[in-house]
């Protein structure tokens, strides 16, 4: 379980409880969550061959199972981008000072999803982008948003979108997500892969993951798919 998990799973559930709301968490999260936009610039359609894309926000056991269950994605692996090869591994990326983002590298079929629905979904369920080093209850830079463009066609498009959600003011706030070219991902050791498939149970993962698939569900209903794509079944 992630630093001050139970901390935090304690702190909401308190919260809820003292104000006095019958709602239950996954209802409290749909009310906040929003669908961004369709992207205005997207990336090639149904002639592409299959592609990867990496992204960051926050803990990666949550938005790794968010495009497990994304139809038109291969597959979805957690693991450190942003450092060096020799940082890469969860002790040291967890100190925040290895230049690592916890990420999940895509790998997709564009004659299904494009990359730019990728980054719709990325910015409407998959993380909050106008948190700077935190998400939920993870705080450092190690937790933060960003984008790891494995082409100059994706931090093109990447640019664009940011750009575009900012300017329709979907958000509150600004939106902090970086993009980063040029970075080397690097897979996570096993046992954080399919963290969530494994272990739904896990108060980090009902509290601050589950629902994110929920919301997949919910706002892209043609995109949802119920059986994951598992790294343990490739």
């Amino acid at each position: 379980m992630k630093p001050f998990a139970v901390v935090a799973v304690l702190a909401v559930a308190a919260g809820v409880f003292a104000a006095g709301q019958s709602r239950s968490l996954f209802q409290a999260r749909q009310e906040e969550t929003r669908l961004a936009p369709a992207p205005e610039l997207d990336g090639p359609g149904a002639d592409a061959e299959a592609t990867v894309a990496v992204f960051a926000g926050g803990c990666f056991w949550g938005v790794q199972g968010v495009y497990q269950h994304t139809r038109g994605v291969i597959s979805a692996v957690s693991g450190y981008a942003g450092g060096e090869k020799l940082t890469a591994e969860y002790d040291r990326v967890g100190t925040g000072t290895t230049g690592h983002a916890e990420s999940v590298q895509v790998t997709f079929d564009p004659r299904q999803i494009s990359y730019g629905r990728l980054l719709q979904i990325f910015f409407s369920v998959a993380h909050d982008p106008t948190q700077l080093n935190r998400q939920g209850p993870d705080a450092g830079p190690q937790y933060r948003s960003a984008i790891f463009p494995a082409t100059q066609e994706q931090a093109t498009i990447a640019k664009a979108y940011i750009e575009q959600l900012d300017a329709a003011g979907v958000y509150a706030y600004r939106i902090v997500t970086t993009i980063e070219p040029g970075r080397t991902f690097y897979r996570a050791e096993k046992y954080h892969q399919d963290y969530l498939t494994r272990h739904p149970r896990d108060p980090y993962i009902m509290v601050n993951d589950l629902p994110k698939v929920a919301d997949l569900k919910r706002l892209f209903p043609e995109r949802y798919r119920s059986e994951p794509v598992l790294v343990s079944g490739s």
